[in-house]
């Protein structure tokens, strides 16, 4: 079996999206800035270009489509910017009782439909997008989700983080079949949009921020969760303590974080010492999984333990990015409803998985849920097999539909023609 392949795959993935940005690209930690200055240049003021001038960025509006140019994350810092970072804090703001009920609520509300027997087996990706899309469409629209739009959302979700893994090719169309409800619904939303859109960039902000981003990273980020709980049971048992909870999200995001590599582009020269400096207009490539595995002991071992020495602010440990430069706006969020839904589904079900756990899960988390009794083993050894064979055939499947989907990309060039046409707070230039 070619056991070898999948993580060469993903080693030539990270080298393919440090390399589409040509020379001026360089990826940290490096021998020029090692980790203890990784959030140093990170939070450095000028390293807050987000899209204009970078080959990378092509490749992420492709795959964010459609509007990549009004997404919070790929916006330009100006009037726009802040505009709409104001609307996500107010839709994602709440008191933590209240956030986490929601949570409860929706994860019971799947689980109600999923759990038929007594062994169930699920893909744990797939079993919490469902939750999500539940969720932050009660937080928009301040109702219970009708399954029509859940169906929607989940469609276009899965679209995109299928072609973000580069396991699937996007399908257009069935993104164009939420934006068409958005639209039609976008009278209900029940707080102010950002003034600075236009009504249909209104609607792909609502697609883009809350249904597509939230819902992928919430659904990616438990799959982790409970894969992490399936195949640490020992830990599984402790998650009702608070304080332990805590631990082990830290782990989690520690050894899972859901960015890969987040760029950055100068938009002045940056100057750290008299050796160390970086001219306006290059790209700055950040590695989370390789910061996240320097200055502690067995990096690779998810050991929720560590932390009851230490805590993540001294460590080197950023799951949600840095406060100076943009840091993901669900960072207060996230803890409380992955704690109320991960209490929800182990209060229903043990889990059990025999599978590889890897960052970029492209296998989606197989595993077992179970009510009583144990885990039958003959099932947990056959998902072991072939989680192994499916590994194998993904990779060369990855392989290929990422080399199509970047040359797609770089021949349409989404963001680089925007900004031939657009100044970065998106009005038209004039030439």
């Amino acid at each position: 079996m070619l056991t070898w392949l999948p993580a060469r795959v993903v080693a030539l993935r990270a080298k393919v999206f440090e390399k589409v940005n040509g020379d001026n690209a360089i990826t940290f930690p490096n021998d020029q800035v090692g980790p203890d200055r990784f959030q140093e240049l990170y939070s450095h003021p000028a390293a807050n270009g987000r899209s204009k001038g970078a080959g990378l960025s092509d490749l992420f509006w492709y795959w964010l489509s459609p509007g990549p140019e009004v997404h919070q994350e790929h916006l330009e810092a100006g009037p726009r910017y802040d505009d709409v970072a104001r609307a996500t804090r107010t839709f994602l703001a709440g008191p933590s009782d209240a956030l986490a009920a929601t949570a409860t609520r929706c994860t019971a509300k799947v689980l109600d439909e999923v759990l038929t027997g007594r062994v169930t087996a699920v893909r744990l990706r797939d079993l919490m997008m469902p939750v999500w899309a539940e969720y932050f469409y009660e937080l928009v629209f301040g109702e219970p989700c009708p399954r029509y739009a859940r169906d929607l959302v989940v469609g276009h979700a899965n679209d995109v983080v299928t072609s973000l893994k580069c396991t699937g090719l996007r399908h257009p169309a069935r993104r164009a079949r939420l934006t068409r409800y958005l639209k039609a619904r976008l009278a209900d939303v029940r707080h102010p949009l950002p003034e600075t859109l236009s009504e249909a960039e209104q609607v792909h902000y609502l697609q883009g921020t809350y249904f597509n981003t939230a819902v992928v990273q919430m659904a990616e980020a438990m799959a982790h969760l409970l894969l992490a709980l399936a195949q640490h049971p020992e830990v599984a048992r402790r998650v009702e303590d608070d304080r332990y909870f805590a631990h082990v999200l830290d782990e989690t995001f520690r050894l899972y974080p859901l960015f890969g590599i987040a760029h950055r582009i100068t938009t002045a020269d940056i100057v750290l010492d008299e050796h160390t400096s970086f001219p306006a207009g290059s790209v700055l490539c950040f590695n989370y999984p390789a910061y996240h595995a320097t200055g502690y002991d067995n990096p690779h071992e998810f050991d929720p333990g560590r932390w009851e020495s230490t805590a993540a602010r001294h460590e080197h440990h950023i799951p949600f990015g840095v406060a100076a430069n943009r840091p993901c706006p669900a960072w207060r969020l996230s803890p409380i409803v992955m704690r109320a839904a991960a209490r929800e589904v182990l209060r229903r079900v043990d889990l059990h998985s025999s599978v590889t756990h890897t960052r970029s899960l492209p296998s989606r988390g197989p595993c077992l849920l179970v009510r009583d009794g144990p885990a039958p083993r003959r099932r947990l050894a056959f998902m072991r097999v072939r989680d192994r064979w499916e590994d194998v055939w993904r990779s060369v499947v990855q392989l290929v539909l990422g080399t199509a989907m970047v040359l797609h990309a770089h021949r349409l060039r989404p963001a680089g023609r925007y900004f031939d046409t657009h100044d970065t707070q998106g009005c038209p230039v004039r030439h």
